[in-house]
């Protein structure tokens, strides 16, 4: 019966609900800083590493931006790459497009006459008396940055329009390439300078290279090897170029990649425009 007693007490204590088995007080000095230890460390550390996982997949994330042909030496490096490409392969090895007009043909295969010469070198004198008009108005402030590159043909162009008077030529009024392209340059110039500063880059840009390219086949079929002085310019021609470009490069600074892009778009109607003018000599 002690026994029986024994075990059913042992039985009834280990069921009492509110029994607190006790804790040895070394033991509990032991143990109780270290767990606190462990979950003040935690609570610490927790936010750095969440700082640094977002950091990292931040940077993992980002793209490189976009680099336009030509972008790295300068803003008239991708002007030029623009318009080489709207080339025929006739007229450049970097053209690519097909030739669908009698001018966009290599100029050795070029017939050119007396009176479409005239027609062309009239209305090229009032693209150039807008564009040079423009210019020193300066609606916009870049625009005086262009006054007295030495590229300018005005005068140059009155000068030859003068000679062939004096050898017995008529001399023609603009026609509608003429007219249409100076009406065009000014309705742009007043609103629209990236426009405007494309034109004014490819007009003087090409005649420098292509046109004296054609003004030299031009004397030799039809004026007896006589330069004319639009084909002529005061100084080192290649010094006055690159003090044109490292103006165009520097006023490009200014503008955003849209702006830039928007004076690229344009170069597709210069050449339109221009390409009508050079069509007249062929006419």
């Amino acid at each position: 019966m002690a026994s029986l007693t024994s075990i059913s007490q042992s039985h009834t204590l280990l069921k009492k609900p509110n029994f607190t088995p006790s804790i040895p007080h070394n033991l509990s000095s032991s143990f109780t800083p270290r767990d606190f230890l462990f979950s003040k460390t935690q609570s610490l550390k927790l936010p750095q590493m969440a700082s640094r996982s977002y950091v990292v997949s931040a940077s993992t994330t980002e793209t490189p931006r976009k680099r336009y042909p030509g972008e790295a030496k300068g803003f008239v490096e991708e002007m030029r790459f623009v318009a080489m490409k709207l080339h025929t392969k006739e007229q450049a090895k970097e053209g690519e497009k097909e030739v669908k007009q009698p001018e966009e043909h290599s100029v050795r295969k070029w017939e050119p006459s007396i009176d479409g010469y005239l027609k062309f070198l009239v209305d090229s004198k009032l693209v150039y008396d807008t564009l040079e008009s423009i210019i020193d108005k300066a609606a916009f402030p870049i625009y005086a940055e262009f006054r007295n590159t030495g590229l300018e043909r005005s005068e140059k162009l009155a000068k030859d329009l003068q000679w062939f008077e004096e050898q017995g030529y008529a001399i023609p009024k603009p026609s509608s390439p003429g007219i249409t392209y100076a009406e065009y340059l000014k309705e742009i110039s007043d609103k629209d300078p990236q426009a405007f500063i494309c034109h004014f880059y490819n007009t003087y840009f090409a005649h420098s290279a292509g046109g004296r390219m054609i003004g030299k086949k031009v004397a030799q079929q039809i004026l007896n090897n006589r330069e004319l002085e639009f084909y002529k310019w005061d100084g080192d021609l290649s010094q006055l170029l690159q003090n044109v470009r490292d103006k165009l490069n520097k006023v490009a600074e200014s503008w955003t990649r849209d702006e830039k892009n928007h004076c690229l778009e344009e170069t597709e109607k210069s050449f339109k425009h221009s390409g009508e003018i050079l069509r007249l000599i062929l006419s």
